[in-house]
């Protein structure tokens, strides 16, 4: 083994529960493990990152893993953690977003290269439920867990003691059907562990309890701690929305300030989280930023090191000097280059805006006539001469004399002009 796979999620804070003698069995022999992933969108955003990191961290450690996608599960919906029902998924809807999540997936697991054995690959569990009739479902698996047992666990019973709207029976059976998904992997793939979220734990020894009863086998079960921020907020969630793992949902720019600008404490748990950096490593690190927590030493790393896995390292380039030019006092033609339009609005969020057609520069305009009359960004000619004057106009952050000339040149990102007086006061110009 490369690792001891429980003693490296240990150290991490990874490990919220584990079955006995799963770390046992993890070192004795090459085991394949899965993790369930709920086709609820046609990607996957960072809460589902952590899952992701833990495949990453099996397949390293030397073991076989098992990326699960819930086309069955998910047109039932999982209770865990909710107190309403859900809203079902259309089949049109579900392929969409299953092969979504499959292309997220595949980019961080190898399901090519390595030993047969330890080769990951990736499942549907609608390819073995399709053809499961209610009848026999009932007969063959329903028979071997009680309503009892069903009732004891949490998910459940959080929703049947007044929790929302009650339960219906469409979720009630989840449970049982994820459980079918292990035993259906112990028997046909040979997988004994199961992992994932604190809050999967009522579903995943439910599938534990049948594999022991109708395999008459031994399986085992591994939960992390639900990711959280300290500040109470929801992780993953800015005012924007869901922080997705795709640029064309969310921008690389907004995805490295969310790990740019992690506060203190949440840095300490993310770098150890989210990042495959050592431990002595991270506790240098930790130990770094705790003497100088201004640098933001712990941040920059975290923001390093998840961008580059997520987006590649040019990427995390481009994010780390559009975050620099709000801050930079020239930025170059060649800087500008690097940014997209969707990008410099983010960095540029709130600020005031106004569009103009874009042949209204295809002859050159006069500064003082562009900063006035044609964009309205300061309200007289006056006061357009009093700023330069000042030498406190720029375009594009360059600043600019009384004889420049607006034309095609100072068009940046397609189709923006970004003009600036002072340090704070900016205004954007779009080209129609």
């Amino acid at each position: 083994m490369a690792y001891n796979f429980v003693e490296e999620l240990k150290w991490r804070g990874m490990i919220h529960d584990i079955m006995p003698d799963t770390e046992e069995m993890l070192q004795n022999e090459v085991v394949s493990g899965y993790i369930g992933f709920d086709p609820t969108a046609d990607s996957l955003h960072i809460g589902s990152m952590v899952q992701i990191i833990l495949l990453m961290h099996l397949q390293r450690s030397g073991h076989r893993p098992i990326a699960l996608v819930g086309g069955a599960t998910g047109m039932i919906g999982d209770p865990s953690g909710k107190s309403a029902e859900r809203n079902l998924l259309t089949q049109d809807i579900l392929d969409k977003n299953i092969a979504g999540v499959k292309s997220v997936i595949s980019r961080f697991i190898d399901f090519e290269a390595g030993k047969e054995e330890t080769r990951a690959k990736l499942v549907n569990n609608y390819d073995w439920m399709k053809d499961f009739s209610l009848i026999d479902f009932a007969r063959d698996i329903g028979k071997h867990i009680t309503v009892n047992y069903m009732m004891a666990k949490e998910s459940v019973k959080k929703r049947v003691s007044g929790e929302g709207d009650g339960m219906s029976f469409t979720e009630f059976t989840y449970q049982l059907f994820q459980g079918y998904d292990y035993l259906h992997l112990y028997q046909n793939e040979g997988v004994k562990l199961q992992i994932g979220g604190s809050d999967q734990w009522g579903n995943i020894t439910t599938g534990t309890e049948l594999v022991r009863r109708v395999a008459r086998g031994k399986a085992y079960a591994l939960t992390t701690p639900l990711v959280t921020k300290t500040d109470g907020t929801k992780f993953g969630k800015t005012e924007g929305g869901n922080i997705w793992l795709d640029a064309d949902k969310t921008s690389v720019y907004k995805f490295y300030q969310f790990w740019i600008t992690a506060t203190d404490d949440d840095a300490v748990n993310w770098i150890k989280i989210f990042t495959f950096l050592d431990q002595k490593t991270c506790e240098a690190l930790i130990e770094e930023h705790q003497k100088d927590p201004g640098y933001r030493v712990l941040q920059k790393r975290l923001a390093q090191e998840i961008t580059t896995l997520v987006h590649g390292k040019e990427a995390y380039e481009t994010a780390v000097e559009a975050s620099g030019i709000l801050f930079s006092k020239k930025v170059t033609p060649e800087q500008w280059g690097k940014m997209d339009q969707a990008t410099l609005l983010e960095i540029f969020d709130g600020v005031p805006q106004v569009e103009i057609e874009r042949t209204t520069i295809s002859d050159g305009v006069d500064v003082i006539t562009f900063m006035n009359e044609t964009t309205g960004f300061l309200s007289s000619n006056a006061e357009v001469r009093r700023a330069l004057k000042e030498n406190s106009l720029s375009v594009n952050k360059n600043k600019i004399v009384e004889d420049k000339v607006i034309t095609e040149e100072d068009v940046i990102a397609g189709n923006m002009i970004l003009l600036q007086r002072g340090k704070k006061n900016y205004f954007l110009v779009i080209l129609k």
